[in-house]
């Protein structure tokens, strides 16, 4: 049983840094074709940002890794594969409530990172980042990759979702992880700047928290943000990145 829970663990740790290198390299071959000369001169800060993210990698697959082992040999969590257990109609409905949770979790969490002590101790490891690359989605100090780990394989034991819902929620989380920190804005702008863009996460809004640090903490909507009076609007990139 350990060797199969310690197999299933490196497995997923292997996906979760699979996942990541294909996203980040394809956002930063998108960089290189549209914003050439963005990252010049960031080698160095991109090296770290893949060693910090690839550590980040392994603590997301550990939690991951064991809770994939109890759903298929236990059947431990409300994980389901039979799309007729519920209603057509609750898939996108699991979706909806999967990535609000996890805002929910990252907003709060992410504000607390920014405690001083906190800041100085594990967050100030994502914001050495300057500016922040397609690399950077996941270079995060183990303290807070921990952080970030729990929630997803926690949700699965409250909440029932489809595995193929659960596999866009994941999609979702790596591309908005990653062009959000790629330092340009890959939306048009009448959507970001538009009403939709008033309650969506996109790269100009969260280049700002980049920037400013003690404004727009939210990962996909910016709902807390406005709730609790830490939304500072819209960023403004440099001419060449908007």
């Amino acid at each position: 049983m350990v060797a199969a829970i310690v197999l299933s663990a490196l497995a997923m740790s292997l996906i979760v840094a699979v996942r990541y290198l294909l996203a980040s390299a394809g956002f930063a071959l998108a960089t290189r074709l549209r914003q050439p000369g963005l990252y010049q001169g960031l080698d160095a800060q991109m090296r770290r940002e893949i060693a910090w993210s690839l550590l980040s990698a392994i603590i997301y697959g550990v939690p991951a890794g064991i809770v994939a082992w109890g759903w298929q040999t236990h059947g431990w969590t409300r994980i389901y594969d039979d799309i007729h257990t519920w209603p057509l109609w609750y898939i996108p409905l699991s979706v909806l409530l999967y990535l609000a949770a996890h805002d929910t979790w990252f907003y709060w969490t992410h504000r607390w990172m920014h405690q001083p002590r906190l800041f100085r101790i594990a967050h100030a490891v994502h914001h050495a980042s300057r500016p922040p690359t397609a690399w950077a989605a996941m270079s995060f100090h183990p303290w807070e990759a921990l952080t970030g780990a729990i929630i997803i394989p926690a949700l699965v034991f409250l909440i029932p979702i489809h595995v193929g819902a659960l596999g866009l929620v994941l999609t979702i989380m790596t591309v908005m992880g990653v062009s959000n920190h790629m330092g340009w804005e890959m939306f048009p702008r009448w959507m970001v700047r538009g009403p939709i863009g008033g309650w969506l996460i996109t790269a100009t809004h969260h280049q700002r928290h980049h920037d400013q640090y003690r404004c727009n903490y939210g990962l996909y909507f910016r709902f807390w943000d406005r709730l609790c009076g830490t939304d500072r609007g819209l960023g403004d990139f440099t001419k060449g990145r908007a």
